[in-house]
This record gives structure tokens, C-alpha cells and sequence, in this order.
């Protein structure tokens, strides 16, 4: 695998809605930046050597930095992968969608649920929102959120940015009823 750049994004919101946050609210991304293993290829039909080679070294580097970046347990989590333009979004999903990559967050997190993902296709700077869920309920609303990352120079055309995300806590200010109150 090759890592062109690690990026590490921590955002601590201390005000929502005029009033102050309990907190305050942290949530971090990591992203790393790595060569997208089946660029200039054609079309690749077996995917899985690839998945082998870098879905679990890449899983194994992020998780732990993620964590270490909020500081906090998690309460919530997320993944994306953006593929650059000369890579399908199947390459970034071969890498994020296998437990070989997941489980390291999982275990690290001490999670159960599936990690909530974003993948596609873009130039150096699209902007990408990584999806949040708890990581043992998927249904508690108050840790349904986002988080928005623009990585300026990523991915170049033969690339992938790899990242995972991860909240302290729900939304600041979250007020919503329970699911089950509509159920």
C-alpha cells in the first residue's frame, strides 16, 4: 500500500442553536491518501487480490488514529472512500466494504453495527460527507449526523482517500423522540 498523505481533521463544536454544547461535541476523521491499487488496469474483474494485499493494512492504520485524534470514546462512526478519476467507485468500495478493513474499527471502537459509508468518484478537492451512526444501535437518532471533508489536493486521478470518522457523542442539541415513540 502505498500512503501518499495522512490527513486528520478534529472539529469541536462548543455552541449549537445559540446555546452552549456539554462538551464540548468532538468528532475526528482520518483520511489517508493511497494509491489506488488497480489504476491504469482496464477494467479488473477479480478484485480480491487487492482487497488481500491493502483492505486490512489500511483498516489497521486508521482505526487507531481516528481515535487517538478524538481523544474520547466513540459513540458514533463512518467510512468513505472518494476514488479518483481514473479508478471506478468499485475500487473504493473493494477497500472499505470488507470486514477485513471494518473490523479493525469495530474492535477498536468496541462496536457491533455496520459503519455507515460514503463512496464516489472525483477530482482533487471534491468535497465528501461522511455519514455517522452509533456504533452498537443504528436506530438511536441522536447519533445520525455528517461530516463534511474536502481534501484540497485529493485524489489525484490514480488515487484513493480512504477515511474514517468518529463523534464522542450524538448532534449537539439533538432533541428528536426516540424511534420507538413512532413505532
Amino acid at each position: 500500500m502505498n500512503v501518499r498523505k495522512i490527513v486528520t481533521v478534529v472539529e469541536e463544536i462548543h455552541t449549537e442553536g445559540g446555546r452552549a454544547v456539554s462538551g464540548p461535541a468532538r468528532i475526528a476523521v482520518v483520511a489517508a491518501v493511497i494509491e489506488n491499487p488497480w489504476a491504469g488496469q482496464g477494467f479488473v474483474e477479480d478484485l480480491n487480490p487487492g482487497i488481500d494485499a491493502h483492505a486490512s493494512d489500511i483498516g489497521a492504520l486508521l482505526a487507531p488514529a481516528v481515535l487517538e485524534a478524538l481523544q474520547a470514546p466513540a459513540e458514533a462512526y463512518g467510512k468513505a472512500a472518494v476514488v479518483g478519476l481514473d479508478g471506478e467507485v468499485e475500487h473504493g468500495s473493494a477497500l472499505i466494504h470488507t470486514l477485513k478493513f471494518g473490523d479493525h474499527f469495530r474492535k477498536a471502537a468496541g462496536a457491533t453495527t455496520l459503519l455507515p459509508a460514503v463512496e464516489k468518484r472525483g477530482p482533487a478537492g471534491v468535497v465528501f460527507d461522511i455519514p455517522l451512526k452509533h456504533i452498537t444501535d443504528a436506530t438511536i437518532r441522536s447519533h445520525h449526523q455528517t461530516i463534511e471533508i474536502r481534501l484540497t489536493d485529493a485524489p489525484h486521478p490514480n488515487e484513493i482517500v480512504i477515511a474514517l470518522a468518529a463523534a464522542a457523542q450524538g448532534r449537539p442539541q439533538q432533541r428528536l423522540a426516540p424511534l420507538s415513540t413512532e413505532q
